[in-house]
């Protein structure tokens, strides 16, 4: 859709009516009055998930007992959904589980990296990321690192954490000291995008092995893990994967690496015979060596349907709209809210941005309130960013002109400038 001309309503009312995509709003659960731009932080409730949850309660726990651990499948879930969820990233059957939280996962991806450079190159002792990661990823980070310098205190062996940013580019940071480098495929808050493969390929050529962090990507752009030759990668399913609040996360580690896969939370579930009760542990010799204890099975239940609405939809049309909607959002923010400070901190590029556009105002938490009360739900985050989340599959392009006309309506009428807008919530 071309923006390089005065928009109005009507011709996105037909772009709208030539959507390829626009069946998809009936699979998901929406309330009336309301435009979600938040599914980058929380994907809305698909149609069918809370009947998959009633029958794991109602029949599988409720009837089957303990039984259903064999009977009903829960015990294979976590390796099923991960090669379900496989076919989004561009990886192969027995490489991904769903299990845990991303947190937990990037922990495991960063220390089984680790252990394989100290085996390979023990003198690498730097773990490179970004700066402007999720910060998440950084506390993980300096948690490895600070544990392996406590445990070698003695040696005098020495991890660190190097950032970069825009004083220190990632060419410069890549030396022969880096042995992992972790990075978010896609921004958290500004929704730029690295180009996976160039990176990847920069951080081999350097001796390094690289973890990326899909939680902004997956089910949102397309990516081919195999492809871009990874080692890792970690990510949510309940922002674009629609997954259900708090569903658990992923890991996918590249079949290369999987005989040698190690990390230190060696739970029974990743055991070659858990119901062995052995007493001492043998790493399964297959995916579930990413496991670690019993999972959560109501939960993770909920997570197929988010999947399989992803699955029958084409990624490359998924992303084609995406950047629609953020070219249109961008021109008509532009158009029909200049002059009121808003500042745009996303990319223009289509190579360089995800799936979310984001500005900077000075009262950017309270413009999200009031038009979170108007019905407009986009999220915010420090400093100042206002973060909307273009999600293709139940968007329409006549929801951005009226989702921008309210945004113009609050900024006009100052209807942020009051003391309740202003009172930060536990989350923002």
């Amino acid at each position: 859709m071309s923006t390089s001309t005065q928009l109005d309503r009507a011709s996105l009312q037909a772009a709208d009516a030539t959507d390829p995509l626009a069946s998809f709003r009936d699979r998901f659960s929406l309330p009336e009055g309301v435009i979600y731009l938040d599914g980058n932080s929380l994907g809305p409730l698909p149609i069918g998930a809370a009947e998959r949850a009633a029958e794991v309660i109602n029949n599988q726990w409720a009837h089957g007992l303990i039984r259903s651990w064999n009977t009903a499948g829960w015990f294979d879930l976590p390796t099923r959904l991960g090669d379900t969820l496989s076919k989004l990233i561009g990886g192969n059957d027995g490489e991904t589980v769903v299990t845990d939280t991303t947190s937990l996962n990037l922990f495991k991806a960063l220390a089984s990296a680790v252990r394989i450079q100290q085996q390979d190159a023990p003198t690498r002792r730097v773990i490179l990321t970004e700066r402007d990661n999720f910060p998440t990823d950084i506390y993980i980070a300096e948690g490895i690192s600070d544990f392996l310098n406590s445990v070698n205190a003695e040696t005098g062996t020495h991890y660190e954490i190097r950032l970069i940013d825009e004083d220190l580019s990632l060419e410069r940071a890549l030396d022969d000291s880096v042995a992992v480098v972790s990075l978010s495929h896609v921004n958290y808050r500004t929704g730029a995008m690295w180009d996976m493969e160039a990176v990847t390929a920069a951080a081999h050529k350097s001796g390094a092995l690289i973890v990326w962090d899909l939680a902004h990507a997956a089910g949102a752009v397309p990516v081919d893990l195999n492809g871009a030759n990874a080692d890792y990668a970690v990510g949510c399913t309940y922002k674009y994967l629609n997954g259900g609040p708090g569903s658990p996360a992923f890991i996918w580690v590249n079949s290369r690496h999987q005989g040698r896969f190690w990390q230190p939370l060696t739970g029974w579930w990743s055991h070659a015979s858990p119901f062995e009760m052995e007493e001492s542990y043998t790493a399964a010799n297959d995916v579930r060596r990413f496991l670690c204890g019993t999972q959560p099975i109501t939960s993770m239940a909920m997570i197929e349907c988010g999947l399989d609405v992803a699955l029958d939809a084409d990624i490359e049309t998924v992303r084609a709209k995406s950047l629609s909607l953020a070219d249109l959002f961008i021109a008509l923010v532009r158009q029909r809210c200049g002059g009121f400070g808003l500042e745009l901190v996303t990319p223009e590029n289509h190579a360089e941005r995800g799936s979310h556009v984001s500005f900077r105002h000075p009262e950017g938490y309270a413009i999200i309130q009031a038009l979170t009360d108007r019905g407009v739900i986009g999220d915010y985050r420090e400093p100042e960013v206002l973060r909307f989340g273009l999600t293709p599959l139940y968007l329409s392009f006549t929801d951005i002109w009226d989702a921008v006309e309210i945004l113009r309506d609050v900024l006009e009428a100052r209807d942020w400038d009051v003391p309740a807008y202003r009172t930060r919530h536990a989350v923002t």
